[in-house]
């Protein structure tokens, strides 16, 4: 791609050259995603997909804390039935507890938060009923 387009050389027919050549030499067959189709091929045409796209992969959420903690809080009870060990189950419920507390010391902007801090020892007993070979 450093070399410049010749004088008397339509541009497309340039290009095209160029296109054909790397095509050639296999440059487009290691990118990312070949042979892959395109995900949002069948979605309708968004001017700001590129944004979106940007923010998904940057994993930022644009919801209120309020709403955002209450999504964590869904996810953790599921992080709790995959969890492993009982070590893992209270490691994750502390880390949850520690943001609901934080929330409800100084209420986040938006809509109530609505959460109440996690029972440790009676979301463990649980896991252990449900898991009656790990304990």
């Amino acid at each position: 791609m450093t070399e410049r387009k010749p004088p008397g050389v339509s541009f497309e027919s340039f290009v095209d050259r160029q296109i054909r050549q790397a095509t050639e030499r296999g440059d487009f067959k290691s990118l990312p995603g070949y042979g892959k189709p395109l995900a949002s091929l069948d979605a309708p045409y968004d001017e700001q997909w590129w944004i979106k796209d940007k923010l998904h992969r940057e994993g930022f959420a644009v919801l209120p804390p309020a709403l955002a903690l209450r999504k964590e809080a869904e996810d953790v009870v599921e992080k709790v039935r995959a969890a492993r060990s009982e070590r893992q189950v209270r490691d994750v419920l502390t880390e949850i507890n520690e943001k609901i507390a934080a929330a409800l010391r100084m209420p986040p902007p938006g809509p109530p938060l609505g959460l109440t801090e996690f029972d440790v020892e009676a979301e463990v007993r649980a896991w252990r009923r449900a898991r009656p070979d790990q304990a």
